[in-house]
């Protein structure tokens, strides 16, 4: 199951149109605030933002806490794992290398990799990095060290390289990897000297469930009775695919370095930020929202959800950084854009009622999906469904439920006779039904 985004539903609604021109701005600033505080409000956010245009900042905010049980709050120097969003850094490291004639992007992996299998001999760094390889999630295995290993899966592709594009975190796994080979460095070395510290980015680095992180946010999971403290999965499985922490002060600072050309060559810099299939360019999606270029890419880790977009013509940065996992941070990013864009905005955040456990006790039963089946429970009064990872379900009304992690929402229903034997589950504008068992 995909499960990216935010729920759009609920009945509070706001309609906040605005311009950042002129005397408008502080209309924008308090527009901006406005969205942030309804989120944060509501539950359903906590992290921090910050947006920016033509290099002033216009809200730089943290919202809720970093240590709930300590009750310290987050600001914009509060240091959160960006999950997936690490991937433009490692695709920006293998840039740099090739700037400095390290090594080609047309190169063969296997140049740098000779261990890798033989159905690899015409994958190239460049397809690693547009997710175009054809390898899958399972082709090989990082074993974390010191020393750290590549222990390869002879395994067929799942495409020819460069014919499709499918993501995958084992592609920049290997990238990170290629990296240190060709660098003779660790990758956390490689970035904080040549990225990190030449940007002035002192609040980023690689997570570590052992090393002391000063300003670090802990990552929590909205569980049925409210947050709970998220798992803690060895970070370094991540790898340059998704190990990076940082703030949303250092990441402003990563946009500006970036887009400015203070790292990258222009030819290199131009490749980085042009799509290759499916929107797809470098560690970067590269596409047009309401006729705007918008350079994005989001992040999602257990306990936490990250959000970055820039749009190059309006030079505008919006960061959201998440320690609550839920998929508020993908909308809130589009909707702070909008109004910086000028244009309305409505803001919907989901809501949910109460209901007594005789009501929730008729959805209890396993689902049939085409593609997978869901198991509904009712435990502690409250609705559970599993389909691989088990979440809490929120009602919205007496038939529909929702989840606050991901965009799925569920409508019961019945047959002809009267009986509770469907479900219908919404994603991403998709509709799929499921049949009782």
């Amino acid at each position: 199951m995909k499960m990216k985004s935010i729920l759009w539903l609920g009945l509070l609604t706001i309609l906040l149109p605005c311009s950042a021109n002129g005397s408008s701005t502080h209309g924008t600033v308090k527009s901006l605030q406005h969205i942030v505080q309804l989120y944060a409000e509501s539950g359903w956010f906590m992290g921090s933002v910050l947006v920016a245009q033509h290099g002033k900042v216009l809200l730089s905010k943290g919202y809720g806490y970093a240590d709930l049980e300590w009750q310290i709050p987050n600001s914009p120097t509060t240091r959160i794992n960006i999950a997936s969003m690490t991937k433009q850094f490692t695709a920006a490291s293998i840039l740099l290398l090739e700037d400095r004639g390290k090594l080609k992007t047309d190169d063969p992996v296997k140049k740098y990799l000779p261990d890798a299998p033989a159905a690899w001999e015409k994958i190239t760094i460049y397809n690693l990095l547009t997710h175009t390889s054809g390898i899958s999630d399972d082709a090989a295995r990082y074993e974390p060290g010191p020393p750290d290993r590549l222990i390869f899966a002879d395994k067929p592709l799942d495409f020819q390289p460069g014919e499709k594009w499918a993501y995958t975190n084992l592609g920049y796994i290997v990238l990170g990897y290629l990296l240190q080979t060709v660098s003779g460095q660790s990758y956390a070395d490689f970035v904080q000297e040549n990225i990190f510290k030449p940007l002035g980015m002192h609040d980023s680095g690689l997570t570590s469930n052992v090393a002391i992180i000063p300003h670090r946010a802990s990552g929590y999971w909205p569980g049925a009775n409210g947050p709970e403290n998220a798992q803690r999965p060895d970070p370094r499985i991540g790898f340059s695919a998704g190990s990076i922490y940082s703030s949303t002060e250092d990441l402003f600072r990563w946009e500006e370095g970036l887009f400015s050309g203070k790292l990258l060559k222009p030819a290199s810099l131009q490749k980085m930020i042009t799509p290759f299939k499916s929107d797809y360019a470098c560690g970067l999606h590269v596409n047009r929202a309401n006729g705007r270029l918008v350079i994005e890419h989001d992040g999602n880790n257990i306990g936490f959800n990250s959000d970055m977009a820039y749009y190059p013509e309006e030079k505008l940065a919006v960061i959201v950084l998440g320690n609550l996992n839920n998929a508020a941070t993908g909308k809130m990013t589009a909707a702070l854009a909008d109004v910086v864009h000028g244009e309305a905005v409505t803001v919907s955040p989901p809501k949910e009622i109460a209901l007594s456990p005789g009501v929730l006790s008729r959805y209890v039963g396993t689902y049939q999906f085409p593609n997978y089946t869901l198991e509904v429970s009712l435990e502690g009064g409250h609705l559970m469904a599993q389909a691989g990872a088990k979440f809490a379900l929120f009602a919205e009304s007496e038939t529909r439920f929702f989840s606050k992690v991901w965009d799925l929402q569920f409508d019961f229903s019945r047959n002809e006779k009267g009986e509770l034997m469907f479900v219908t589950q919404h994603q991403g504008g998709e509709d799929t039904q499921g049949q009782r068992k």
